[in-house]
């Protein structure tokens, strides 16, 4: 009887230890971080529409899943124990016109999840910039969250050495609450990450972050983000046109199979 007991406890452990490694297994998520898709706007962050759709096209066509950044923040914070195999997060910066005019048919056309990370002060300002009424709308498809750029985009490194320390803690708290506050109130959601601008951070930025109620924030420094960063400290690559296709395939490639 013993040895029947211990034989079944065995059997048990063995079936589910697969999927004890499985769970525990450190996954990588490449987040892409996209800006302007205006093919008749040169600058250094663009990216034109047909790259964008060539790289979600390639994403689709080799077993990749595109999923919402919410999902990578839940793995990530720990409360989801797994992903798709070979999961990207797409994401795009500022709130540029060409995110409804150029990007929003693509997403249609794959189907797929974005995140906007828009500062609210350049919203409605300029034919370059996308309106209220815009937001909205691509709110409405269902494709795209929207979340938090900070309220004008500031260099933070430019704002410490011009101000005192007390200046500075208020402009910072300032930029961090009244994005937040604006976007939640104008668009009827709940903002609860941030992209650094410029990708600027620091252990001071990452605590006004959490305290100004984030749960995420998101860098620039171009590697797949993974549970090792810390919260407010998450990677993500900047996609431009001058990258070759190859180095779009290595980058995605990292994502865990």
């Amino acid at each position: 009887m013993f040895l029947k007991i211990l034989f079944s406890f065995v059997i048990s452990v063995a079936s589910m230890f697969p999927v004890i490694v499985f769970a525990n297994k450190l996954i990588n998520i490449p987040i892409l971080c996209y800006h302007n898709l205006n093919p008749t706007r040169v600058g250094s962050m663009n990216m034109t529409p047909e790259r964008f759709e060539s790289q979600i096209k390639y994403l689709k066509d080799n077993g990749f899943t595109i999923i919402p950044l919410q999902d990578a923040v839940a793995y990530l914070q720990g409360r989801r124990a797994t992903l798709p195999a070979k999961s990207v997060v797409v994401t795009a910066d500022d709130g540029w016109k060409s995110v409804y005019t150029y990007m929003s048919p693509i997403v249609k056309k794959y189907n797929i999840p974005v995140t906007l990370f828009i500062y609210p002060q350049t919203i409605s300002q300029g034919k370059n910039v996308l309106s209220w009424d815009e937001l909205k709308e691509l709110k409405q498809t269902g494709l795209f969250d929207i979340q938090s750029h900070t309220y004008d985009h500031p260099n933070f490194k430019k704002a410490k050495r011009r101000m005192s320390s007390g200046s500075y803690g208020k402009y910072v708290a300032n930029q961090l609450t009244k994005s937040k506050k604006i976007l939640d109130e104008k668009l009827n959601t709940n903002v609860s990450l941030l992209a650094w601008p410029f990708g600027i951070y620091d252990s001071y930025l990452e605590q006004a972050a959490a305290n100004a109620g984030y749960e995420m924030a998101f860098t620039i420094d171009y590697r797949a983000a993974n549970r090792n960063f810390k919260p407010e400290a998450q990677p993500r690559f900047m996609m431009i046109t001058a990258q070759s296709m190859n180095t779009f395939k290595s980058i995605v490639n990292q994502a865990s199979k």
